[in-house]
């Protein structure tokens, strides 16, 4: 028996790979630049240029945080400039780079050529920097938008730097853009975001201007820590599901996976290694603050983190870093998988977002200082947290579901479905303590004895980590752990934003009224901070999300439990829940109904896509292996019988094949009826996916499993997860 040429070639050409090399930036006298001397080199922003006037600058940055209109004359000057800096680095083309609602970007390069006086001249007008009209009816629009209403508009984000995009031919400016329809209506994920920016700004400088404190503008930060597995090209273009759908829609697992912790944090190998330098030479030149990189907890898994940012350019950049990603991999003979779960039985990927709320000044309001049990203003935001998240966790799940992350959330590697608060040992403690009227004190043990006079003693932080926590306190920010890798975070973000500036507008409302009727502010903030405690106490949990027991403790309290995307969605139409969306001017109605829309077509699609898939590989791979493998077996058979030779073994494997292979054959056949069944309505079409289908399709896989392991791995076709996940 000879081993198949496509997965052979492919293991011997993974294994033979040579490591790419690039040439870093050195000084005149040959000496490699340091990061922060090409830091943001391949980026434009107005108010780092030399060669716009001060008075220019001061007047954009003040239409980039006002409804003030942008006029041609002041946005022309900025044109030619990024025109003259794009042309000088090598651009030909631009583009306005934008975020519809397929979850990645879109671009329609345009070149600089203009035409005047019949000469030929390179041009960017004021016109084309601020507005363009890409097709709104080619893009997913929830039907809002029928096939000959195709008009739509691009309009310039002033507050996210532009970048360069190169090829091997050339460089295109992006101008980062927001993308809304002819009748006004937001197509993209930018705009809600920038929306919620706003309503939060408003809402949080009412609160600080209730307590005393005056500032002119207050922001979401997020830091956004990026998970992805790496396979070689050869065996990516060797599985279709990989190909087609990002996951492997069945695989058995190899003996050792991740059961000895060795891959998180190990050593990187230089192949690997080679491919996280040239990505964080790419990023930084991009003006994306990549700042950590290592091994995750599954083999072939990784994580890259940045450092904070605003939020509407943390997701832009995070999008930018997803691209330069799987570019920068494919240099290398990788593919990067951003699938929440491209390998079963081993840990998916996700997308840890790092939330703070800060003035423009730099003060975070999450910030709880020496002492947090007096820090009142701290202990007000994170009781205006939990409240955000009591109040509005149904949205939250719903911002997070799709395809890809239904298959972690709940697992044992990602939180649960259910939207808990984790605050930690010393806030639970002040909490508990407000909640129930006693004193409040806080443990002042800031420092840990290693009891080693080699190692300093460390630094102690308020609170530990609770990695099954969804939302999770970690110091001076909230880390919203349940959003999956693949997906765009502004639409999470805008949601938490929302959720956070419709509490922090009734808490600048109470403590206006209790510092009207003679309270101070610390009294009418620890009054309000008392109130929410105690009507958000349910959201906390400190416990382990993984349980069987929280799950039951959940529904005891009240909390949802969503567990698949078809349970999540239709929260989008939920009038009561989507209200404060509304009244924050976040969303239209319209434009939740479009996200409804859209989201349910798209998450009926790709399973739909999945089963097709499915159903190709058990009839193009498996069932031949297996028919190959039936051939040879029976061929010993006949031979012993023929000489009089009697085994039990060879039958016994015959028997137990034939019969997998039956009931394979026969779930493949319920899964092509089922297929053919499916309702025309959506909602419901997503309902008999996640409920009825795929739990077929995860009996298809595990008979496909149980087939691999019984048929000789020379007769099997598709690399395996040995080869995908340990041959580098």
């Amino acid at each position: 028996m000879t081993q198949t040429t496509d997965r052979h070639t492919a293991r011997r050409t993974a294994v033979g790979r040579s490591y790419r090399r690039i040439e870093r930036p050195k000084d005149n006298q040959g000496i490699p630049l340091r990061i922060s001397q090409y830091y943001g080199e391949n980026t434009f922003d107005y108010r780092k240029a030399k060669n716009i006037p001060e008075a220019v600058k001061k007047e954009l940055d003040i239409i980039a945080t006002s409804n003030k209109p942008l006029p041609k004359e002041l946005a022309d000057v900025v044109a030619k400039t990024a025109m003259e800096w794009a042309i000088t680095k090598g651009a030909t083309h631009f583009c306005h780079w934008f975020q519809p609602l397929t979850g990645s970007t879109a671009e329609k390069h345009d070149s600089f050529l203009d035409i005047k006086n019949g000469e030929a001249i390179e041009n960017l007008s004021a016109g084309q920097l601020m507005q363009g009209e890409p097709d709104a009816s080619s893009f997913p629009n929830g039907g809002s938008r029928s096939t000959f209403e195709a008009r739509g508009y691009t309009s310039w984000d002033l507050t996210s730097p532009m970048f360069l995009l190169e090829g091997v031919n050339g460089k295109t400016l992006c101008i980062p853009t927001a993308f809304i329809s002819y009748t006004g209506q937001a197509l993209d994920i930018k705009t809600p975001l920038l929306r919620s920016e706003v309503a939060l700004s408003k809402s949080a400088i009412r609160f600080l201007k209730a307590i005393g404190q005056e500032t002119a503008r207050v922001q979401s930060n997020c830091g956004t820590e990026q998970e992805y597995f790496l396979v070689d090209e050869a065996f990516f273009y060797a599985r279709p599901d990989l190909v087609m759908t990002g996951r492997t829609l069945f695989g058995s697992l190899s003996s050792k996976n991740q059961q000895l912790d060795d891959h998180y944090f190990g050593d990187i190998s230089e192949r690997v290694m080679g491919f996280m330098q040239e990505l964080d030479y790419e990023l930084h030149r991009l003006g994306i603050p990549a700042k950590t990189r290592h091994n995750e907890v599954a083999p072939g898994q990784y994580e890259i983190a940045p450092i904070f940012d605003n939020t509407n350019v943390s997701a832009d950049n995070n999008q930018a870093l997803m691209a330069t990603l799987k570019r920068v991999a494919i240099k290398h003979h990788f593919v990067a998988l951003l699938h929440e779960k491209p390998f079963a039985g081993i840990n998916g990927s996700g997308k840890h977002l790092n939330w703070s709320i800060s003035t423009v000044e730099g003060d975070n309001l999450l910030n709880p200082g020496a002492n947090p049990e007096k820090n009142y203003r701290f202990l007000t935001m994170c009781s205006v947290m939990t409240e955000a998240l009591f109040r509005h966790g149904g949205m939250i799940r719903a911002a997070i579901a799709s395809a890809g992350n239904d298959h972690r959330l709940g697992a044992n590697e990602a939180p649960p479905s259910i939207i808990s608060a984790y605050l930690g040992d010393t806030l639970e403690r002040i909490f508990t303590a407000i909640k129930e009227g006693k004193a409040v004190t806080s443990n002042n043990d800031t420092s840990m004895d290693v009891m080693t006079h080699q190692l300093a003693d460390l630094d102690k932080d308020n609170t530990d980590r609770n990695r099954t926590s969804p939302f999770a306190f970690t110091g001076n920010k909230f880390e919203l752990r349940a959003c999956g890798s693949e997906m765009s975070i502004g639409l999470p973000l805008s949601i938490l934003n929302g959720a956070v500036a419709d509490v922090l507008e009734d808490t600048a409302e109470f403590i206006e009224k209790a510092v009207a009727s003679g309270k101070s502010a610390d009294e009418a903030m620890q009054e309000v901070t008392k109130k929410w405690i105690t009507s958000s106490f349910d959201v906390i949990f400190n416990g382990d999300g993984y349980s069987d027991e929280w799950v039951v403790e959940a529904e005891k309290r009240g909390l949802l439990n969503l567990r698949t995307t078809a349970d999540a969605l239709p929260l989008f139409v939920d009038q009561k829940r989507t209200q404060f969306l509304k009244d924050q001017k976040i969303f239209t109605k319209d434009e939740l109904d479009t996200r409804c829309n859209v989201l349910i077509e798209r998450y009926n699609t790709l399973r739909e896509i999945e089963f097709e898939t499915l159903i190709q590989m058990v009839n193009q791979h498996v069932i031949p292996s297996i028919l190959t493998y039936k051939k040879t077996l029976g061929d010993v058979i006949k031979v012993q019988k023929d000489i009089g030779f009697e085994s039990s073994v060879e039958p016994g494997i015959f028997k137990k094949l034939n019969y997998t292979t039956e009931t394979l054959f026969n779930r493949v056949e319920n899964l092509t009826n089922g297929l053919r069944e499916l309702p025309e309505d959506g909602t419901k079409r997503s309902k008999v996916i996640a409920d009825t289908l795929m739990p077929l399709t995860e009996e298809v896989a595990n008979l496909c499993n149980e087939v691999e392991e019984l048929v000789p791995d020379s007769l099997w076709e598709l690399p395996k997860y040995y080869d995908m996940l340990f041959l580098r």
